[in-house]
């Protein structure tokens, strides 16, 4: 009989480890829908907590058949976990409101790891005083969730993605609810018929679930974007997509476009030349994000280029760059050059620990719409940026839509200036991302100098697509602010403020 108790802990510490990675993966999958990473965790976990609450306090209204309901309810979480992400990806394309379904299961599946702990504590104090019995539940539950947090950061995430992972991780919990019921068989006369007809349920369904999953994923995928999807991959820091349409590529990070290759050189073309043109000296090149190498490619058209070290945090961001095909020709496979160091890591980190000095720094980056990429357009970042130039260095970053997230905007702007630079705004017309900016930062000229260098008769002083002298002035010019910019703050580490700007944009009037 004291056998028992170890079972029923086996199937608590089950429901430990499940129940946590399953909240881990609505947090990521709130993050890659609905964007800003830190709140989405927050509040699926803060829900998780309030339910499993709510369920302790439900659980004090079974008082008969305890084993019967605790086996029901395992077999129901099961299926919660494993068909989570499924379900999250059918309804994405068909609503606007993805959150209410995320934070929705994640309330579910609290609700039910919160009923099971107080069932099981009163299952196992036949075999342990109370003392011992509380305790001891507790601690499977608490280390059950410890494994499950690292097994999804350290394998499951990177390894599995986030489908795997669910089906996995409820199958685990599933075989622990069956061998509980296994041990107790004797003891349920009355509901053996009801228990496996839903145990068998719940098998059929994950098998069938697992088996049209991919065609069930890509069908909800599809119905978000409207080319035709050719890539998918769940990095365990982003979600990469790209789409197709008459030879033409589209990605995006997260749900957001980054890149088409229909006009993308109205995006680089003005992000490289200028400060190519108004830095005398460009032999040691810094490239922080912009995995995809079409940067690369416009800075390998000057000959005095004889260093470019690309850092991407994502392994994945970078293969795209370096062996898929579309890209590979679109980007002239600029990162097979022997002129390219490829280096997989956090910019902020490697701009702390290097000993390089660059004569340009290059900041190609998805927009700072939450904490973690916020921190790469702060005044420490700048700081450390100015540090690692040279004496006549210079800096330039994406800085988002100077009329549809003008405070975001000029935040970096106004950040940048803090770190030391004289700066210089550009803009221009991407057909397919709508009026995009950049933010040039120098160490050495005024902005009047840099717009004089700007118009030298030779500029571009390399073969264009789109950029040339009578450019110039397009983009140089900016109008009257939209939004009032009198009272913007720079952005730090401490004080985020650029995360709330880019929240509170005018992304909608475009």
């Amino acid at each position: 009989m004291k056998q028992r108790s170890y079972f029923l802990k086996i199937a608590i510490f089950a429901t430990g480890v499940s129940g946590l990675v399953s909240e881990f993966i609505l947090s990521t999958l709130a993050s890659y829908f609905i964007g800003d990473t830190i709140v989405q965790w927050t509040i699926v976990l803060s829900i998780m907590l309030f339910t499993m609450g709510l369920g302790s306090q439900l659980s004090r209204y079974i008082s008969k058949n305890i084993l019967r309901t605790f086996l029901l309810i395992e077999f129901c979480l099961s299926l919660l976990i494993s068909i989570a992400p499924l379900f999250v990806y059918s309804v994405a394309g068909y609503t606007q409101y993805i959150h209410i379904v995320v934070y929705g299961l994640s309330a579910l599946i609290g609700l039910c790891i919160g009923f099971e702990i107080p069932l099981v504590t009163r299952l196992n104090e036949e075999f342990e005083n109370i003392r011992t019995n509380v305790s001891s539940v507790m601690t499977w539950d608490y280390v059950g969730g410890l494994i499950g947090g690292l097994a999804f950061a350290f394998w499951g995430l990177p390894v599995l993605g986030l489908k795997n992972t669910a089906f996995l991780f409820g199958l685990l919990n599933l075989l622990a609810a069956i061998i509980l019921l296994l041990v107790y068989w004797q003891e349920q006369k009355k509901s053996k018929l009801i228990i496996t007809g839903t145990a068998l349920t719940v098998v059929c369904l994950l098998v069938f679930g697992f088996v049209k999953s991919d065609q069930i994923m890509l069908y909800g995928e599809q119905k978000r974007y409207k080319d035709k999807i050719v890539y998918v991959k769940e990095s365990k820091y982003q979600k990469l997509v790209i789409t197709t349409w008459l030879d033409n590529y589209w990605l995006y990070i997260n749900g957001n476009l980054q890149l088409s290759t229909i006009d993308e050189f109205l995006y680089h073309e003005p992000m490289i030349h200028p400060i190519m043109q108004i830095s005398q000296e460009h032999r040691d090149i810094l490239i922080i994000g912009g995995g995809d190498g079409f940067n690369v490619k416009e800075l390998l058209k000057y000959d005095q280029v004889q260093n470019i070290t690309l850092v991407d945090i994502d392994p994945e961001m970078t293969s795209l760059g370096m062996i898929y095909e579309p890209f590979v020709q679109g980007n002239d496979s600029s990162l097979h050059s022997n002129k390219v160091t490829v280096l997989n890591e956090d910019g902020f980190v490697y701009l702390q620990n290097t000993t390089n000095f660059y004569d340009v720094i290059i900041v190609d980056l998805p927009d700072a719409k939450g904490v973690d990429l916020n921190k790469l357009y702060t005044k420490e970042f700048y700081d450390l940026a100015n540090l690692h130039l040279k004496p006549n260095g210079h800096i330039i970053t994406q800085a988002g839509s100077p009329y549809y997230a003008t405070r975001a905007f000029e935040c970096i702007n106004k950040t940048m200036k803090h770190s030391g630079f004289e700066t210089l705004k550009l803009h221009n017309q991407v057909l397919s991302m709508g009026e995009w900016g950049w933010i040039l930062g120098s160490k050495r000229f005024g902005r009047n100098q840099m717009i004089k260098l700007l118009h030298d008769p030779d500029f571009p002083k390399v073969d264009t697509r789109w950029l040339n002298l009578e450019s110039v002035d397009m983009m140089l010019a900016f109008g009257k602010p939209l939004t009032d910019t009198s009272k913007i703050q720079i952005n730090t580490i401490n004080d985020p403020v650029l995360y709330r700007y880019q929240l509170n944009s005018n992304w909608d009037i475009y």
